[in-house]
């Protein structure tokens, strides 16, 4: 895995200093960050880099409060992922 982030992702991590950020530590960030804001290039950027088993695993365990409804709901159904227990906790929009 390539230890930099693209320019072309940066602006879905704007609150993050991406030059310090470690691409494989932050994976759950990354990964929930792009599939909530990203544009086409960007979330076949995050499914080439990660791996649907990434993918999958940061929506079975999402980030609290960090989810829209919609785009976690959007990707739980492509990736064929369950909902998860508290949804009312996953995400910070109904």
């Amino acid at each position: 895995m390539e230890h930099s982030i693209p320019e072309f992702i940066k602006p879905y991590l704007w609150s993050y200093n991406t030059n310090f950020l470690d691409p494989q530590e932050y994976r759950l960030r990354i990964i929930t960050n792009v599939l909530n804001y990203g544009n086409r290039q960007a979330t076949d950027w995050v499914l080439s880099e990660y791996g649907e088993k990434e993918i999958k695993k940061a929506l079975s365990h999402p980030l609290p409060g960090e989810w829209s409804k919609k785009s976690y709901n959007f990707w739980s159904i492509i990736y064929g992922v369950s909902a998860p227990l508290k949804p009312r906790e996953a995400f910070k929009h109904s």
